[in-house]
């Protein structure tokens, strides 16, 4: 966490001012902007806990706010307790805590025991520019709400940052969708987060996703989601990483490319090297491509790497999806509303009806990848590996980073893709 006070400004600016209004110190508008009004509720929140209201963010004030981070708080039994009286306290659901506790008895609940209460509110933002951190604490409380949701780490990011993936499901059916190769492409992040989130209430509630009902598809399916490759460059993009030595690393390689924005432009992992274009699928000719683009060395994107692989973020990706080994794949990235399915003369089965499927629940259009980004993606080095569907996904219209405003229609017309995924593979 940093700390936070009066003048403090960015992406965990406005991620507390989210937390102060869950817990009824706003109204706030999330603009980033620690200012008199922010300030205040921060006293107002730090009087009501028996804290210093000293207005200022630091440890202890950030861990009692971790309730309306997480979505989720942890209350110790008392003699007389039951289910009702808790959610009535937390102004919550039994069902909720029926569902974030499944190994207690309810009629024999043990006295300094701990259950674990969600709160009545979403865990997934979709209001606020997203960072590490927001993407850390989203995981921490998806997961306590519920607990067939299973979280790993499969890597770190070059700053050390965990790379995390949730899986949920019990079908012998996998697929495998992930989010942000690149940095400025981040609105995909709370769309896979959001996905995550729909789907594991509505098995929870015996509910529907889309036009399927969770339970079949999750009987059938077993999802694997990682939201976000490149954490330290999303952290970049956003506003959350503004000093230190890999900041500066990144403001001097931007530098040699003053007609690419910095750091709205930034696409690559903080040491330049752009994750799309590190997979083993024709590798080398990727780097002729864009040597002769002029990106020759790290930059804000378009730079291969030293070898395929060299990235640690996309040798995580790589070695996890291997583990999985799954049917199909999704991509996402931003922007054009246009779904690219093949990979040189590769043509896996079904892949060319899937993408029309996709295209058909969507509006967006199915096309083929241009010749000059048609090399070493995550999505070439899958076909060509399994021969097996995969796509990536462009969501949106626009210039990069794409503006929040944009962000429920895309999780509107990318939900049909991201349950069909499940659907039209199951039984293949």
């Amino acid at each position: 966490m940093k700390i936070m006070k009066f003048g403090s400004r960015g992406p965990q600016v406005q991620f507390l001012q989210l937390a102060l209004n869950r817990a009824g110190y706003g109204p706030l508008v999330t603009d980033g902007i620690f200012g008199y009004r922010t300030r205040s509720s921060v006293q107002a929140f730090q009087t009501g806990m028996g804290l210093g209201a000293d207005g200022i963010v630091g440890p202890r004030t950030d861990r009692a706010l971790m309730p309306w981070y997480t979505g989720f708080t942890r209350h110790t039994l008392r003699r007389g307790d039951s289910f009702y009286s808790i959610a009535r306290m937390h102004h919550t659901t039994v069902r909720r805590i029926e569902t974030a506790n499944p190994g207690l008895d309810p009629y024999n609940l043990p006295v300094g025991g701990t259950v674990i209460v969600p709160l009545s509110f979403p865990v997934v933002p979709t209001g606020i520019a997203w960072t590490s951190e927001v993407v850390a604490r989203t995981v921490i409380g998806l997961a306590a709400r519920y607990p067939f949701l299973e979280v790993d780490t499969i890597g770190r990011s070059v700053i050390g940052t965990p790379i995390p993936a949730l899986s949920l499901g019990t079908g012998q059916n996998r697929v495998l969708y992930n989010a942000a190769h690149h940095a400025n492409e981040w609105i995909t992040t709370p769309v896979l987060m959001k996905f995550t989130e729909e789907l594991a209430a509505a098995y929870a509630n015996d509910g529907t996703v889309w036009q399927y009902a969770a339970r079949e598809v999750l009987a059938g399916t077993r999802f694997f989601i990682v939201p976000a490759v490149d954490p330290d460059g999303i952290d970049l993009v956003t506003g959350y990483l503004t000093d230190g030595r890999f900041y500066d690393s990144a403001r001097a390689i931007a530098a040699d490319y003053p007609d690419i924005p910095f750091p709205a432009g930034w696409k690559a992992n903080i040491l330049g090297t752009d994750l799309n274009l590190q997979y083993p699928a024709e590798w080398e000719q990727a780097r002729e491509v864009k040597f002769a683009q002029g990106f020759v060395s790290p930059a804000p994107r378009d730079f291969v790497g030293t070898a395929p692989l060299s990235a640690p973020e996309a040798r995580a990706m790589y070695d996890f999806t291997l583990s999985v080994n799954p049917a199909l794949i999704l991509a996402y990235h931003t922007q054009g509303e246009v779904i690219y399915w093949k990979y040189l003369d590769y043509e896996p089965e079904n892949s060319r009806a899937i993408a029309y499927r996709f295209s058909a629940a969507s509006g967006y259009l199915v096309e083929e990848t241009p010749y000059g980004s048609g090399f070493a993606g995550y999505k070439d080095w899958f076909i060509q590996n399994y021969d097996r569907p995969g796509y990536t996904i462009e969501a949106g219209k626009g210039t990069n980073p794409l503006p929040l405003s944009q962000f429920e229609r895309i999780y509107a017309d990318n939900l049909p893709i991201l349950v069909l995924g499940a659907v039209l593979t199951a039984g293949t």
